[in-house]
Protein backbone atom coordinates (compact mmCIF):
# COMPACT_ATOMS: atom_id res chain seq x y z
CA UNK A 1 0.00 0.00 0.00
CA UNK A 2 2.84 2.39 0.61
CA UNK A 3 4.59 1.88 -2.32
CA UNK A 4 1.49 2.49 -4.13
CA UNK A 5 1.37 6.10 -2.30
CA UNK A 6 4.85 6.91 -3.07
CA UNK A 7 4.09 5.57 -6.84
CA UNK A 8 1.40 8.71 -7.00
CA UNK A 9 3.16 11.51 -5.40
CA UNK A 10 5.62 13.71 -7.40
CA UNK A 11 9.38 13.27 -6.36
CA UNK A 12 10.90 16.14 -5.33
CA UNK A 13 14.01 14.59 -4.27
CA UNK A 14 17.06 16.19 -1.86
CA UNK A 15 20.01 14.51 -2.87
CA UNK A 16 23.05 14.73 -0.62
CA UNK A 17 26.68 14.22 -2.39
CA UNK A 18 29.62 14.05 0.74
CA UNK A 19 31.97 10.92 -0.09
CA UNK A 20 34.80 12.73 -1.54
CA UNK A 21 36.27 16.65 -0.97
CA UNK A 22 33.34 18.01 -2.89
CA UNK A 23 29.91 18.74 -0.60
CA UNK A 24 27.29 19.17 -2.73
CA UNK A 25 23.30 19.01 -2.37
CA UNK A 26 20.84 19.46 -4.87
CA UNK A 27 16.67 19.55 -4.93
CA UNK A 28 15.41 18.21 -8.28
CA UNK A 29 11.78 17.46 -8.97
CA UNK A 30 10.79 14.39 -11.43
CA UNK A 31 14.30 14.59 -12.43
CA UNK A 32 14.60 18.12 -13.30
CA UNK A 33 17.28 19.83 -11.49
CA UNK A 34 15.56 22.83 -9.60
CA UNK A 35 18.90 24.05 -7.55
CA UNK A 36 22.70 22.66 -6.44
CA UNK A 37 24.85 23.92 -4.49
CA UNK A 38 28.74 22.53 -4.18
CA UNK A 39 31.41 23.44 -2.47
CA UNK A 40 35.07 21.43 -3.12
CA UNK A 41 37.58 21.62 -0.76
CA UNK A 42 40.54 19.31 0.04
CA UNK A 43 40.17 20.96 3.91
CA UNK A 44 36.72 18.69 3.93
CA UNK A 45 34.67 21.05 5.27
CA UNK A 46 30.85 18.67 5.70
CA UNK A 47 30.42 19.07 9.07
CA UNK A 48 30.54 22.79 8.65
CA UNK A 49 28.85 23.83 4.82
CA UNK A 50 26.56 20.46 4.52
CA UNK A 51 23.40 21.94 6.18
CA UNK A 52 23.69 25.00 5.37
CA UNK A 53 23.59 24.11 1.89
CA UNK A 54 20.35 21.81 2.26
CA UNK A 55 18.75 25.15 3.43
CA UNK A 56 20.00 26.96 0.76
CA UNK A 57 18.62 24.92 -2.14
CA UNK A 58 15.26 24.51 -0.49
CA UNK A 59 15.03 27.88 -0.61
CA UNK A 60 16.51 28.47 -3.96
CA UNK A 61 13.78 26.06 -5.47
CA UNK A 62 11.31 27.97 -3.98
CA UNK A 63 10.04 25.04 -1.33
CA UNK A 64 9.84 24.03 2.33
CA UNK A 65 11.44 21.03 3.73
CA UNK A 66 8.00 19.26 4.25
CA UNK A 67 7.48 19.34 0.81
CA UNK A 68 10.09 16.97 0.00
CA UNK A 69 9.49 13.26 -0.85
CA UNK A 70 12.60 11.65 -0.46
CA UNK A 71 16.46 11.89 0.55
CA UNK A 72 18.73 10.91 -1.49
CA UNK A 73 22.33 9.72 -0.50
CA UNK A 74 25.04 9.02 -1.99
CA UNK A 75 26.41 5.67 -0.28
CA UNK A 76 30.24 5.29 -1.49
CA UNK A 77 33.05 4.23 -1.34
CA UNK A 78 34.71 7.14 -0.63
CA UNK A 79 36.30 9.43 2.42
CA UNK A 80 35.20 7.30 5.51
CA UNK A 81 33.89 10.71 7.37
CA UNK A 82 32.66 12.53 4.72
CA UNK A 83 30.23 9.78 4.00
CA UNK A 84 28.96 9.17 7.60
CA UNK A 85 28.59 12.64 7.78
CA UNK A 86 26.30 12.49 4.31
CA UNK A 87 24.69 9.49 5.62
CA UNK A 88 23.43 10.50 9.13
CA UNK A 89 22.13 13.71 7.92
CA UNK A 90 20.37 11.91 5.36
CA UNK A 91 18.88 9.80 7.94
CA UNK A 92 18.34 12.64 10.29
CA UNK A 93 15.97 14.23 7.54
CA UNK A 94 14.01 10.77 6.64
CA UNK A 95 13.05 10.75 10.44
CA UNK A 96 12.24 14.51 10.66
CA UNK A 97 10.13 14.56 7.38
CA UNK A 98 8.95 10.68 7.35
CA UNK A 99 10.32 10.00 3.66
CA UNK A 100 12.26 6.93 2.35
CA UNK A 101 15.62 7.01 2.25
CA UNK A 102 17.23 6.49 -1.40
CA UNK A 103 21.28 4.80 -2.09
CA UNK A 104 23.19 5.59 -4.74
CA UNK A 105 26.47 4.32 -5.83
CA UNK A 106 29.17 6.97 -5.68
CA UNK A 107 31.15 5.56 -8.53
CA UNK A 108 27.60 5.21 -10.66
CA UNK A 109 27.20 8.95 -10.25
CA UNK A 110 30.65 10.06 -11.37
CA UNK A 111 30.77 8.12 -14.57
CA UNK A 112 27.34 9.62 -15.61
CA UNK A 113 29.43 13.13 -16.01
CA UNK A 114 31.08 11.65 -18.56
CA UNK A 115 28.04 9.72 -20.49
CA UNK A 116 28.39 12.03 -23.51
CA UNK A 117 31.56 11.03 -24.51
CA UNK A 118 31.81 8.39 -26.76
CA UNK A 119 33.61 5.81 -25.65
CA UNK A 120 33.33 1.81 -24.94
CA UNK A 121 34.14 2.06 -21.50
CA UNK A 122 33.74 4.41 -18.66
CA UNK A 123 35.83 3.59 -15.74
CA UNK A 124 35.30 5.52 -12.25
CA UNK A 125 38.31 5.83 -10.17
CA UNK A 126 38.30 7.54 -6.78
CA UNK A 127 41.99 8.02 -5.28
CA UNK A 128 42.67 5.83 -2.16
CA UNK A 129 46.01 5.67 -0.49
CA UNK A 130 49.00 5.67 -1.89
CA UNK A 131 48.78 3.83 -5.69
CA UNK A 132 45.12 2.56 -5.34
CA UNK A 133 41.82 3.31 -6.26
CA UNK A 134 38.31 2.49 -5.87
CA UNK A 135 36.68 1.54 -9.07
CA UNK A 136 34.08 -0.49 -10.93
CA UNK A 137 33.55 -0.37 -15.07
CA UNK A 138 30.77 0.66 -16.82
CA UNK A 139 29.84 -0.12 -20.30
CA UNK A 140 28.74 2.96 -22.94
CA UNK A 141 25.07 1.78 -21.51
CA UNK A 142 26.45 2.77 -18.55
CA UNK A 143 25.24 -0.97 -17.28
CA UNK A 144 27.55 -1.74 -14.72
CA UNK A 145 29.73 -4.72 -15.87
CA UNK A 146 32.30 -5.03 -13.19
CA UNK A 147 31.81 -4.78 -9.23
CA UNK A 148 33.77 -2.12 -7.54
CA UNK A 149 36.59 -2.70 -5.81
CA UNK A 150 39.65 -1.41 -4.05
CA UNK A 151 42.60 -2.22 -6.58
CA UNK A 152 46.00 -1.39 -6.63
CA UNK A 153 47.08 0.83 -10.03
CA UNK A 154 50.00 -0.87 -11.74
CA UNK A 155 50.77 -1.39 -15.98
CA UNK A 156 48.29 -4.03 -16.28
CA UNK A 157 45.64 -2.51 -14.43
CA UNK A 158 42.28 -2.30 -17.09
CA UNK A 159 44.02 -3.35 -19.86
CA UNK A 160 41.02 -6.13 -20.69
CA UNK A 161 39.34 -3.12 -21.57
CA UNK A 162 41.88 -1.08 -23.30
CA UNK A 163 42.36 -4.24 -25.66
CA UNK A 164 39.12 -4.32 -26.77
CA UNK A 165 38.06 -0.60 -27.11
CA UNK A 166 38.56 2.96 -26.10
CA UNK A 167 38.08 3.75 -22.67
CA UNK A 168 38.09 7.03 -20.44
CA UNK A 169 38.97 7.17 -16.34
CA UNK A 170 37.68 9.46 -14.71
CA UNK A 171 37.58 10.72 -10.99
CA UNK A 172 40.12 11.78 -8.46
CA UNK A 173 42.09 8.66 -9.06
CA UNK A 174 42.60 9.44 -12.75
CA UNK A 175 45.40 11.84 -12.17
CA UNK A 176 47.72 8.36 -10.60
CA UNK A 177 46.46 6.47 -13.50
CA UNK A 178 47.76 8.46 -15.73
CA UNK A 179 51.07 8.08 -15.09
CA UNK A 180 51.15 4.44 -15.14
CA UNK A 181 48.58 3.44 -18.02
CA UNK A 182 50.07 4.20 -21.67
CA UNK A 183 47.90 2.59 -23.93
CA UNK A 184 46.59 5.33 -26.51
CA UNK A 185 43.05 3.36 -25.97
CA UNK A 186 42.73 5.89 -22.37
CA UNK A 187 41.36 8.75 -22.27
CA UNK A 188 41.60 10.81 -18.32
CA UNK A 189 39.12 13.41 -16.62
CA UNK A 190 40.83 13.99 -13.79
CA UNK A 191 39.76 16.87 -12.20
CA UNK A 192 36.02 15.39 -12.02
CA UNK A 193 34.62 14.72 -8.87
CA UNK A 194 30.87 13.59 -7.08
CA UNK A 195 28.69 15.87 -7.33
CA UNK A 196 24.70 15.81 -6.38
CA UNK A 197 23.87 17.08 -10.14
CA UNK A 198 24.32 13.26 -11.39
CA UNK A 199 22.43 11.98 -8.62
CA UNK A 200 19.15 13.69 -9.78
CA UNK A 201 18.45 10.94 -12.76
CA UNK A 202 19.67 8.34 -10.55
CA UNK A 203 17.53 8.97 -7.72
CA UNK A 204 14.44 9.84 -9.46
CA UNK A 205 14.56 6.53 -11.12
CA UNK A 206 15.00 4.64 -7.77
CA UNK A 207 12.16 7.33 -6.86
CA UNK A 208 9.77 5.79 -9.31
CA UNK A 209 10.48 2.06 -8.71
CA UNK A 210 10.22 2.38 -4.84
CA UNK A 211 13.40 1.32 -4.31
CA UNK A 212 14.12 2.35 -0.99
CA UNK A 213 16.62 2.00 2.02
CA UNK A 214 15.78 0.70 5.45
CA UNK A 215 16.26 4.46 7.01
CA UNK A 216 17.17 2.31 10.50
CA UNK A 217 19.81 -0.15 9.35
CA UNK A 218 21.06 2.00 6.12
CA UNK A 219 24.88 2.18 6.57
CA UNK A 220 27.83 3.66 3.72
CA UNK A 221 29.55 1.64 1.61
CA UNK A 222 33.04 2.16 3.06
CA UNK A 223 34.27 -0.67 1.42
CA UNK A 224 37.63 -0.92 3.36
CA UNK A 225 37.80 -0.88 6.89
CA UNK A 226 38.92 2.42 8.67
CA UNK A 227 42.20 3.43 9.66
CA UNK A 228 43.06 6.53 11.47
CA UNK A 229 46.21 7.86 10.28
CA UNK A 230 48.70 9.54 13.02
CA UNK A 231 49.44 12.70 12.40
CA UNK A 232 53.74 13.81 12.17
CA UNK A 233 55.33 14.81 15.55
Amino acid sequence: MLACIFALIMGIILNIESATTNCSVSIAKDGVLLALKEFNSANYSHAEQLHLFVEEVVKMASLELQDINAIAVSKGPGSYTGLRIGVSAAKGLCFALDVPLISIPTLESIANQVKEIAVDYIIPVLDARRMEVYSSVFNSELKEIRETKAEIIDETSFELYAKRGSVILVGSGAEKCKEILKSTNFKFETTAVPSAKEMVLLSNKKFKENNFENVAYFEPYYLKDFIALKKKS
